[in-house]
């Protein structure tokens, strides 16, 4: 007769799999989870992201795909953040009115900072970084 696994045996086995997997599934990156062949394409390192005339002054631009949002506080200033909305991780919709606004659950974010102006949100959005150079913005 085969010895059957008793229930807690599975389900340690599958626990200690399953953790395994999610550790290798977050890798050694340190750009938010984001692999180098989606964030970065070229050989230097950065992606295009939009011309500098692309982003509004007093306002900004959602890249939906690349999960940012880039704006232009005052001409010629400009600031990337994750278009993530950190109280329950949907994505940004809009800018206008000096905000970032998320549709959910109406939190706002200063285009500025990415600070809270309007909750449920209790913590910024993270910034990112960018290269603006020659007329480009580069998602670095």
């Amino acid at each position: 007769m085969t010895p059957s696994a008793s229930r807690r045996t599975v389900l340690l086995a599958t626990g200690a799999a399953g953790a395994a997997a999610l550790v290798a599934g977050c890798g050694g990156s340190d750009d938010g989870g984001a692999s180098d062949a989606s964030r970065s394409p070229n050989a230097t390192g950065d992606r295009e992201l939009a011309k500098t005339s692309d982003i509004p002054v007093g306002g900004g631009k959602i890249f939906p795909d690349e999960k940012v949002v880039v704006t232009q506080p005052t001409e010629g200033e400009f600031k990337a953040f994750s278009a993530v909305c950190t109280h329950q991780a949907c994505t940004v919709a809009a800018v206008a009115d000096g905000t970032i606004n998320c549709p959910c659950h109406r939190s706002s974010f200063r285009i500025t900072d990415g600070s809270v102006t309007g909750g449920p949100a209790t913590r910024p959005l993270p910034a990112e970084r960018i290269t603006v150079e020659g007329g480009t913005i580069r998602l670095a």
